[in-house]
């Protein structure tokens, strides 16, 4: 990972295992490559992951090494990374964590004054700085940077995004899967805080339980526990959400999108008709959008480019297949603040989340990722194309064809649409076929 010649940062920050691909000495000397020129402190949260305080500690020393202060949040949600970076004045926030990844993997993110992602330019910028052979100022005395300790991290978070809510949330019940993660002290606390009644579920780290066989990759768990009552369930750095509605269904970030869509153009505040979705999102959820004369702008996979064009179109709802959902602020994903919101749809028009889903009807779609030594060459193999072509002949204007590499793993991922799920499979498997056949 190390290697000048293999980029760094992906989708979604950098990311690897932990103590293998992502060492603590990569972690020290990205941060004193991301503090040169800073003038401010920097803020840092991480989710439960056992490597979390390694590589968390090499990050805030990687800044004070060159003169930068920084706040320690200790275990938080993503979402309070972007909030407190944003409400303390901070020039950077960073959050290590490696979302819904297994745990022996970990990431780190780095936000903006503005609480969002950093732009490809920004990321360019250190990551070359990384690789440069510059030498680094080295401080001394009272220059060095200094790391303190905001030990009321989480409850500042919680009172900051509970004060957005607008309806009572009294007699709503909800089954809340904490993921073993990052929100499993800040979940709780804020629920509590808005008065709706909660089973927590998952709310015990130990360090390598994150993500397993619970959270947002694995909606089963909470539908099993949640018994007729509506589930929620976040990812390892809470900045993802997925329902489970009172029947047991799966509710993904499409649907939510469309909820929240229908729900604010119904109270006339759906800024300018529009939402923002990746070309992930499901060929159902345009469907209801043209049905509700709303327009929806595509961006390529990454909350973060959903963050810019919603900025550029003003929109007040947007997000991705995956539970990555922005709203009003347009700063990054936050699951919890996507919780309350689905809480305050579901409070001021009284339906049942299996009712409000039905703005939308959800084409069969399989995703099947084929795992690979390169992602390099499968975008101009010309059998790859041939099967791509066949099944978007097959299908027509009934579905829709979607490959793409991953931006933080090494997998082709192989996306197709369709009427059914076996017509879809068929034409998925053919396409996965072409794609094996050139890793050999």
């Amino acid at each position: 990972m190390e290697s000048v010649t293999q980029r760094l940062f992906g989708t979604d920050g950098v990311r690897g295992v932990a103590n293998s691909e992502l060492t603590a000495e990569l972690a020290m000397n990205l941060a004193r490559a991301a503090g040169v020129g800073v003038d401010g402190h920097v803020v840092i949260g991480r989710d439960t992951r056992r490597s979390g305080p390694m590589l968390a500690s090499a990050v805030a020393a990687g800044f004070n090494a060159v003169g930068v202060d920084t706040v320690d949040l200790g275990i938080i949600p993503v979402g309070a990374v972007s909030r407190l970076a944003r409400d303390t004045g901070a020039v950077l926030g960073v959050m290590v964590s490696a979302s819904h990844n297994p745990a022996e993997d970990n990431g780190i993110k780095f936000f903006g004054r503005d609480g969002a992602k950093l732009s490809d330019s920004a990321e360019a910028a250190i990551e070359a700085r990384y690789h440069s052979n510059e030498v680094y100022s080295r401080p001394i005395g009272s220059a060095i940077g200094m790391q303190t300790y905001m030990t009321d991290a989480v409850s500042r978070y919680v009172d900051k995004i509970a004060q957005t809510v607008e309806y009572s949330m009294r007699g709503l019940e909800f089954v809340v899967d904490c993921a073993n993660g990052a929100a499993f002290a800040a979940a709780p606390a804020l629920f509590d805080k808005v008065g709706a009644t909660v089973e927590i579920m998952a709310d015990s780290p130990d360090g390598m339980n994150i993500n397993a066989g619970v959270g947002a990759t694995h909606p089963e768990a909470v539908a099993k526990k949640a018994n007729g009552k509506v589930g929620l369930a976040f990812d390892g750095d809470a900045d993802r959400l997925i329902a489970v509605d009172e029947d047991g269904n799966t509710c993904d970030g499409d649907v939510l999108m469309a909820i929240f869509a229908k729900w604010q153009l119904d109270r006339g505040k759906l800024n300018k008709n529009t939402v923002v979705a990746t070309v992930m999102s499901n060929l159902g959820f345009h469907q209801a959008m043209k049905r509700l004369e709303v327009d929806v702008v595509i961006t390529p996979v990454g909350d973060r480019n959903v963050v810019e064009q919603m900025r550029v179109s003003r929109a007040v709802v947007g997000g991705e297949q995956s539970g990555h959902i922005l709203l009003e602020d347009r700063s990054t994903g936050d699951g919890l603040r996507t919780a309350l919101r689905l809480m305050e749809v579901m409070a001021s028009s009284g339906m049942p989340l299996t009712e409000l889903r039905k703005v939308m009807t959800e084409l069969p779609q399989v995703l099947l990722n084929v795992r690979v030594k390169s992602k390099d060459g499968w975008d101009t193999n010309s059998d790859i194309a041939d099967a791509i072509r066949a099944g978007e002949r097959s299908l027509g204007p009934r579905g829709r064809v979607l490959v793409r590499p991953s931006g933080t793993e090494q997998l082709i991922r192989v996306m197709v649409e369709a009427p059914t799920e076996g017509e879809a499979t068929t034409i998925a498997a053919s396409i996965v076929d072409a794609v094996r056949a050139i890793q050999g």
